[in-house]
């Protein structure tokens, strides 16, 4: 877990320098509440400014603590399907706060680096996949690390560089997974497959809604945003269960051919 952490911990840092020294500053991002479909309520302190869409940031904080926890438990007796299960699960803790921060300052840093985070957090599925796959590869997946957060570069080139990125990356993960799933997966793997993908729908489709959304009675309150947000945690805890899952099966497979 430590070396989970401080694999994740050093360009979370480097990011943020990065993003502070400037050379982001071009990047378009939203800054102001009209960008929300959910009403600011001045009242509230700043952290709770926007009460639903701040508060379910807890949700990634409590999937990635719960997933954690589950490699104290002793459930993973190779290191390194524990070390993959971790990155993912601390990427989800650190992730939630960068949200929460970017709605309480409507400050360029954590817009920023809300948007750039969601990349290499996508990109880690084909990492794991490949380990699934052919085993630990350190080298293919800092590739593949590097590659995905050198890709927020397409934000400087166009307004709308970001959006491209994401989609590559939601293109490659779910590509991976199907082909993982192809190789080791069987009806139990092929649910959880269904239900991320599922929920990776959800997450752009109402967030790309938000505001539209707000005309329909059931989005006035708990907005799309919130709805979108609700389904990306949905869509981290069942990536770690497909993933876990084909982790263990492609583990016994290996284990009983030698």
């Amino acid at each position: 877990m430590k070396k989970a952490l401080l694999h994740v911990l050093v360009p979370v840092c480097a990011c943020a320098a990065v993003a502070a020294s400037g050379l982001l500053d071009s990047v378009s991002v939203d800054l102001t509440y009209e960008h929300y479909a959910e009403r600011a309520v001045p009242q509230l302190p700043a952290f709770l400014a926007m009460p639903f869409n701040s508060l379910v940031n807890l949700g990634y904080l409590v999937m990635g603590l719960y997933w954690l926890r589950r490699s104290e438990e002793g459930s993973y007796n190779d290191g390194r399907a524990a070390y993959h299960k971790d990155v993912f699960a601390i990427m989800a803790i650190a992730y939630g706060p960068v949200q929460w921060v970017r709605l309480a300052t409507l400050s360029r840093l954590p817009a920023v680096l809300d948007q750039w985070f969601t990349l290499p957090i996508f990109a880690w599925v084909p990492v794991w996949c490949g380990y699934i796959t052919h085993g630990w590869r350190p080298g293919r997946a800092l590739a593949l690390e590097l590659t995905s957060l050198a890709s927020y570069g397409l934000a400087l080139l166009h307004p709308r560089g970001f959006e491209v990125a994401l989609g590559l990356h939601v293109a490659l993960a779910v590509a991976r997974g199907c082909e993982v799933q192809k190789r080791h997966g069987d009806g139990r793997s092929l649910r959880y497959l269904c239900l991320a993908v599922l929920s990776c729908v959800g997450f752009v489709v109402l967030k790309l809604l938000d505001l539209p959304l707000d005309r329909v009675w059931l989005f006035r309150h708990l907005s799309g945003h919130f709805w979108s947000k609700v389904c990306d945690v949905l869509q981290f805890h069942y990536s770690f269960c497909f993933l876990t899952y084909l982790t263990r099966v492609a583990s016994t497979r290996k284990a009983y051919m030698d």
